[in-house]
């Protein structure tokens, strides 16, 4: 009896000491906390929810192409106007092909040329013709009484030769210019010789697209 009596004695000296010792601890947690403050992180401002793109929504491509088109429509006025008044090299050559082109298709007036009225008492003439001056492309018709004999030929650099016959009376010998070459005009030049060899008419002409040069040889009987 006495022996269970120690045993509770002792008992309740450890269970008093251990709770001493919770007191003690918490004691000091306190005494150590009690002198800090407690700080609470809160947001400065306040979060904003994302907001959802809508499928199938092309406002927002619509207004970036209407801007894009926007932008490159300025920026061609600023590049119009920084350009303003100034050639570049290409656009020069363009430009001196262009005046260049112009001054040789330039329309030349059509005029008519007389070259004259001979009288000879050969049978027949032979006319030689060339481009007296840098070949070309200039074309030619010869007619005599307003009768094709020579048609459609090219100008050369040399003469070119053709006897004609004549008949007694007047003869009407037109040059018909068809065209006016690369560089115009239609620069023919001939010589008009009788049937001993004498030249009856020698002339030069400058002539547009469609005029002619006349010369009319009477050929006594």
């Amino acid at each position: 009896m006495k022996s269970f009596k120690n045993i509770l004695f002792y008992v309740s000296l450890l269970v008093s000491f251990h709770v001493s010792s919770q007191i003690d601890t918490i004691a000091d947690s306190n005494k150590k906390n009690s002198g800090k403050k407690v700080i609470l992180a809160v947001p400065s401002k306040k979060i904003k929810k994302p907001i959802s793109l809508e499928i199938g929504n092309n406002d927002g491509f619509k207004k970036a192409f209407d801007n894009k088109n926007k932008q490159d429509a300025k920026k061609k006025k600023e590049d119009d106007l920084n350009n303003k008044g100034i050639l570049s090299a290409a656009k020069m050559s363009e430009e001196r092909f262009l005046k260049s082109w112009k001054r040789i298709n330039a329309p030349f007036p059509k005029i008519d040329q007389d070259l004259g009225s001979f009288r000879t008492q050969s049978e027949s003439v032979r006319i030689i013709c060339r481009d007296f001056q840098y070949p070309d492309g200039d074309r030619v018709t010869i007619t005599i009484n307003d009768i094709p004999v020579i048609r459609n030929i090219t100008l050369q650099g040399s003469y070119q030769s053709f006897d004609l016959p004549l008949q007694v009376g007047i003869n009407k010998i037109a040059f018909i210019a068809l065209n006016q070459g690369t560089s115009g005009p239609n620069t023919a030049g001939f010589k008009v010789f009788d049937d001993s060899g004498n030249v009856i008419s020698s002339n030069e002409w400058n002539l547009a697209t469609g005029a002619k040069a006349t010369v009319i040889i009477a050929k006594d009987k």
